[in-house]
């Protein structure tokens, strides 16, 4: 997965530049005399930057580094999240509990850093009066203004329309206010005292 630097006798270049186990520079030094002192260190001499001229060499454990620089690239895999698009599909005439229940579904998926396209799908005399799908979306962009990014206007294809968003960058910390800004808001729920006869 990861790269392996040259090592040692697998080293070309006439004279390094050498750094040595605790990360001091010692200087520019002959190859043979810089795998001489690897060597009587029990370590490994190791070309980190090959590119340089002359290129530059460190005494290490060799073992020990490319274990940490394969946990590192793990790491960071470990903590890419792959952005899926997640379709949502929509009539020209979709009822306002459809239409709630579709954009939570969105919200949720934009919770997850996806992005969301959201799809108008006309049918039979629905291609006549496009303006309806036109006015759904518009809704959605209204509805969704605070969390999402619009990638572009959306986009006519036969007999669908449709429109993709981004979740904001700080998609978290606008979910979180709102929630905070909806509980102070809800009233606690206060039982009436039963009377007492």
């Amino acid at each position: 997965m990861v790269p392996k630097e040259r090592i040692n006798n697998q080293i070309t270049a006439e004279k390094v530049r050498l750094i040595g186990p605790d990360g001091k520079q010692i200087g520019v030094v002959s190859l043979k005399e810089a795998l001489r002192k690897a060597e009587s260190m029990d370590l490994d001499l190791v070309e980190i930057s090959p590119s340089a001229v002359p290129p530059v060499c460190r005494i290490l454990d060799f073992s020990k580094y490319y274990f940490e620089k394969e946990k590192k690239a793990r790491e960071a895999r470990k903590r890419q999240h792959e952005v899926e698009v997640k379709e949502i599909k929509f009539g020209p005439n979709t009822e306002e509990h459809d239409y709630n229940f579709k954009k939570n579904n969105a919200i949720k998926f934009l919770k997850q850093h996806n992005k969301v396209k959201f799809t108008i799908r006309f049918r039979g005399r629905q291609l006549a009066h496009k303006e309806l799908g036109y006015k759904v979306l518009d809704k959605l962009k209204e509805d969704l203004n605070h969390l999402v990014d619009i990638d572009g206007e959306p986009v006519a294809d036969r007999n669908l329309l449709s429109m993709v968003v981004s979740p904001k960058k700080d998609i978290d910390r606008i979910l979180a206010s709102d929630t905070k800004i909806e509980e102070t808001v809800l009233p606690t729920d206060e039982k009436p005292e039963p009377n007492s006869l």
